[in-house]
């Protein structure tokens, strides 16, 4: 039986927006992205330039359980590399290894 998952904090389309994350999606270098809220329900379909994405997999998972692996599907070739991009984002945020973010995991249909 699967997991209920708390109501979205934002909509689909604001999933994926940055054109370098865009990129590595359409070259299939990045299958998952994490936020602070939940912006996708699962089955849910994204579109990004008239291709479409089907997220198959949302959870929950703490900072610290972050993985070079992990941070692959990302498009990101190592942990320090994902965490650097991350911090260079948002300014004065802390990496703190206890904060949970949503993993939305896709793939294109």
């Amino acid at each position: 039986m699967s997991e209920i998952l708390p109501p979205k904090t934002c909509t689909i389309d604001r999933l994926i927006t940055k054109e370098e994350d865009v990129e590595k999606v359409m070259r299939g270098e990045k299958t998952a992205t994490r936020r602070n809220g939940r912006y996708a329900d699962i089955g849910e379909i994204m579109e990004l330039r008239g291709h479409r994405f089907e997220v198959y997999n949302v959870y929950q998972q703490p900072l610290g359980e972050l993985t070079d692996e992990a941070v692959q599907s990302e498009g990101y070739e190592s942990l320090d590399s994902y965490k650097n991009y991350i911090l260079s984002m948002h300014a004065g945020m802390p990496w703190l290894p206890q904060m949970k973010v949503w993993v939305h995991e896709f793939r294109a249909v």
